[in-house]
């Protein structure tokens, strides 16, 4: 895996999406730290479900309502 830096990803973007879909993985860092990956999307997940998958992430980050718990909500998506 090759690494890059911020600054220099931003310049070179279109090459290195182009790589990235080759199957090259590439580690963005900033300020010397490790702190993305760019690697090759997944053919087999249209970006209808990706954005669903994203939403589906998001939702378990929400904090629960006051006096629910976890025990709560799958006794009322059992109904």
């Amino acid at each position: 895996m090759r690494t890059i830096g911020l600054f220099e990803a931003k310049q070179k973007l279109s090459e290195l999406v182009e790589r990235a879909s080759e199957g090259e993985q590439i580690g963005i860092t900033r300020r010397g730290k490790l702190e993305a990956f760019l690697v090759p999307a997944r053919n087999d997940v249209s970006v209808k479900e990706a954005f669903a998958n994203i939403d589906r992430i998001r939702m378990r980050a929400k904090r629960l309502p006051k006096g629910m718990t976890i025990k709560d909500l799958i006794e009322e998506g059992r109904r």
